[in-house]
């Protein structure tokens, strides 16, 4: 039975108690956005604050030098760059949106099996927004999170639909992350065959996100400001487009626009430096705040990649980077304390980031 949109405890119950998501409320017949969706005015993505990323994606199929260097320089400065002939198949990357939108598509009970309270394995979680019980604001998306441990738990597992592809995706994706990090820590002076790069990047998780078709985009958030908190992400994005980066200061745009839209574009698979790298780099790389924003004409389906250090890994400055800026920015701490504060509390921009300062 849908929900009664004036209730916030009704429709609360039946997006995520249920497990019906925002795509059963859509489903329901929705013609406005209920009052729990409906984001403050400085949370919410601002087009005509807006511009789209006219950088051409950085094309992979020959990494010289000049093709580092552009690498290289997209991380220290907006923190996002797409590639292209990146090593993924291009049939792939199609399968992958179909069996996202077919996933979503499956009956409610099929998805809400997967829910925290019942899920039948702690690796694999379905679940609306971010943190919906933490969050005064819910946002407007559903997704099914998958961690990874070996091939054998993943096929044993993960969702039947989605398992395959997603596991064909994961291990292309990592042998891209592996050479970008080769780039990215070759330029800090880590040599590419030291086995830091495996602690770095032991810990891997993908997920599926749904953002529905909205009756009124500018009231809401697909998901709200955050980084990602690994060491980099890589991120299918379908036609629809949506993902917009917050500007600050070193990024060439001061006082010019608030947002950065990174468009589609066919065949490339969108990088972001994540909080780690930002870390060790000590601020040399920037790990950026991004959002989504829905639209009222398309679902959207994106499918991220996020490989992060594992969870006893001390993080800190290299000594190298500390050596040559003449302090540490940062200090050190385990990933682990990391993960407990982000995964406790609903996103806040890269405010979690802020224990690990110093002043």
């Amino acid at each position: 039975m849908a929900p009664n949109l004036d209730d916030a405890n009704s429709v609360f119950d039946f997006v995520v108690k249920e497990g019906n998501g925002i795509k059963g409320l859509v489903d329901s017949g929705l013609s406005k956005v209920p009052g729990v969706y409906v984001q403050p005015p400085n949370e919410r993505i601002d087009k005509e604050n807006a511009i789209k990323l006219e950088l051409p994606p950085i094309d992979l199929s020959k990494l010289d030098d000049e093709v580092g260097e552009q690498i290289v320089r997209a991380a220290e400065t907006l923190g996002f760059f797409q590639v292209i002939n990146h090593g993924v198949p291009l049939h792939l990357l199609e399968s992958l949106k179909e069996s996202a939108h077919k996933f979503f598509s499956l009956p409610a009970e099929r998805k809400a099996v997967y829910l925290a309270p019942v899920s039948p394995t702690p690796l694999v979680k379905y679940s609306t927004s971010y943190l919906p019980e933490k969050e005064k604001v819910l946002g407007w998306k559903d997704y099914i999170l998958m961690k990874y441990t070996d091939d054998e738990e993943a096929l044993r597992y993960w969702p039947e639909e989605i398992k395959d592809v997603l596991l064909e995706y994961l291990k292309s994706s990592i042998i891209l992350v592996k050479k970008l990090l080769g780039v990215l820590l070759g330029n800090l002076g880590v040599k590419s065959d030291d086995p830091m790069i495996d602690v770095l990047i032991g810990r891997k998780m993908l997920s599926m996100i749904l953002y529905p078709i909205c009756p009124n985009p500018d009231l809401t958030i697909g998901i709200g400001r955050h980084s990602d908190i690994g060491m980099l992400t890589v991120l299918l994005q379908d036609e629809v487009g949506g993902l917009y980066v917050k500007t600050e200061p070193g990024m060439g745009y001061e006082n010019k626009v608030e947002w950065i839209e990174i468009p589609s574009i066919p065949g490339a698979l969108v990088i972001n430096v994540a909080d780690m790298l930002q870390v060790l780099s000590n601020g040399k790389y920037k790990s950026a705040e991004h959002a989504v924003r829905n639209t009222s004409t398309n679902s959207r389906v994106s499918v991220p990649v996020f490989t992060m250090p594992i969870e006893t890994a001390k993080i800190a400055p290299l000594p190298q980077m500390v050596a040559k800026d003449g302090i540490a920015r940062y200090r050190e701490f385990a990933y682990g304390d990391y993960m407990n504060i982000i995964f406790q509390n609903a996103l806040n921009g890269k405010k979690s980031l802020d224990f690990a300062k110093i002043a």
